[in-house]
């Protein structure tokens, strides 16, 4: 009797041991239901992607897009139409404040189908954290009724004003938590932490996801993180051929009457473009951590990981001190890395895309049905190197904004703000009408600074096809009717 017992007794004690040594589970998983992981910062022009090990890791590893284009290069705007798929003529949203701008017009007129809503009812867990749209609060909805979560998130940790990076109020799926000073109040970083625990929990789930992370960084005040405060001792913004370009005779009325950029502005612009670097490596950081939990929980190989801005940002270029809502280069293309499953690495794509494109891209990933109302197409099949969209003009669309001090991108006018204008980008160059009458055209391959307005120049008929081409995109609706509008032969 006792040889049995002990027997039995040896058994268990190996199954207990083997059960402490052997690796965990690995959820289960559909191949066919890629994760997203899409982060999205905040007034980040070209220029600093150089700052970013992670961001050129994935550039090394992906797709980098060098033509993509935000639809207005002001935050709302832009972040409407990347929520939406839809132009700012159709959101209605063209500023960050009421009576055409703002969370107040998005939520009464778009809110309800977004990529959120779409993905959430395709079967993916949603999340969204950090900057949601100007004039969103934490604390309330806009009929006084307490905090609020938009439909079509699962997961929802939102600031209002977190510019300054601490002493904010995040509302945590509907509870209001406030942070303070203290270093681990962060708050780029705490969207971090926030970020992974998402990746691990759906993981474990075995559910798809999509995550949008949406620090404010590098948007000012641009504070770095303490552990890279003395991070580029010396930067400087860069001295390109724009850089307080001191011609501008060839310029519209509101550029060409600008002063030189007095000494005082190009030391500003310098201490500002360092802080700016130096806010971007806490968003690195998070990059690399979210990469590094989706290889510990077995993502890595089934997640697209995208990364781009709300719009570029100037510092000095076309004497123009600090700022963005220009149709130059330097305010709406912006940088769009791309990498996960089927993306082939290292590559660049230069075909036209624009934000709106995005909403129906993750549908595409995620295998969601298309919306035709919607005036984005989707461009999964350039991340997977075959052909693309067909389409080969972007439309960039601004109002002068309201003079208030509250907009946290209120710019001086002395320092040069557009009035309102249209715009499109062709493989030929950046056209632009403005409300005062006046036009520019500048060929962007020979002219790759915009330096010289060649409008004068054109022959008639040029004009013409670039009018009519800016019309019809401006007017157009829904993915056929703006497709065919931003197709030119």
């Amino acid at each position: 009797m006792p040889r049995p017992r002990l027997a039995v007794f040896a058994a268990a004690i190996g199954v207990i041991l083997a059960g402490c040594t052997a690796p965990p589970p690995q959820p289960v998983s559909d191949p066919g239901r890629p994760n997203i992981v899409f982060v999205l910062v905040d007034d980040m022009d070209q220029g600093l992607v150089r700052f970013m090990p992670q961001v050129q890791r994935m550039q090394r590893e992906g797709v980098t897009f060098s033509n993509f284009t935000v639809t207005d290069s002001l935050c709302c705007p832009s972040r409407a139409s990347l929520l939406s798929g839809k132009y700012p003529h159709n959101t209605g949203v063209f500023t960050n404040e009421p009576p055409d701008g703002g969370f107040a017009v998005f939520h009464r007129r778009d809110e309800r189908d977004t990529v959120g809503t779409q993905l959430q009812q395709a079967g993916y867990r949603t999340g969204f954290m950090g900057k949601y749209l100007n004039g969103y609060q934490p604390g309330k909805a806009l009929g006084g009724d307490g905090p609020f979560v938009p439909p079509g998130w699962d997961e929802w940790a939102v600031a209002g004003n977190g510019y300054p990076e601490y002493d904010y109020k995040l509302n945590v799926n509907g509870q209001v938590r406030s942070h303070g000073h203290r270093p681990g109040d962060y708050l780029t970083d705490v969207l971090a932490k926030r970020g992974n625990d998402f990746i691990r929990t759906n993981a474990a789930r075995g559910t798809p996801f999509f995550l949008e992370v949406a620090p404010f960084a590098p948007h000012g005040p641009s504070t770095p993180a303490p552990r890279h405060a003395d991070a580029f001792p010396g930067l400087t913004a860069p001295r390109t051929p724009a850089f307080d370009e001191p011609d501008r005779s060839d310029k519209p009325a509101w550029l060409r009457g600008l002063p030189p950029l007095p000494a005082g502005k190009i030391a500003a612009a310098d201490a500002k473009f360092r802080k700016r670097a130096q806010s971007l490596l806490a968003v690195d950081d998070m990059l690399g951590g979210f990469r590094r939990t989706l290889a510990e929980t077995g993502q890595a190989q089934r997640t697209h990981v995208i990364f781009t801005s709300d719009n570029g940002f100037h510092l000095g270029e076309h004497a123009l001190p600090e700022g963005k809502q220009t149709a130059f280069d330097t305010d709406v293309r912006v940088p769009l890395v791309a990498t996960g499953p089927g993306v082939p690495a290292g590559r660049e794509v230069p075909d036209s895309v624009q934000n709106i494109d995005l909403r129906p891209t993750f549908a595409e990933i995620a295998g969601a049905p298309p919306n035709p109302g919607i005036d984005g197409v989707g461009f999964a099949a350039l991340l997977r190197g075959e052909p693309g969209t067909g389409r080969n003009v972007a439309l960039v669309e601004h109002h002068e904004p309201r003079a208030s001090r509250k907009d946290p991108d209120h710019q001086e006018r002395p320092d040069g703000v557009p009035p309102t204008y249209t715009a499109i980008r062709t493989a030929g160059g950046t056209y632009v009408e403005y409300a005062t009458g006046e036009r520019e055209f500048y060929d962007d391959r020979a002219d790759p600074f915009q330096l010289t307005n060649t409008y004068e120049s054109l022959p008639p008929q040029r004009r013409d096809e670039l009018h009519r081409t800016l019309t019809e995109l401006a007017t157009c609706r829904g993915s056929a009717e703006c497709t065919t509008s931003a197709t030119v032969g």
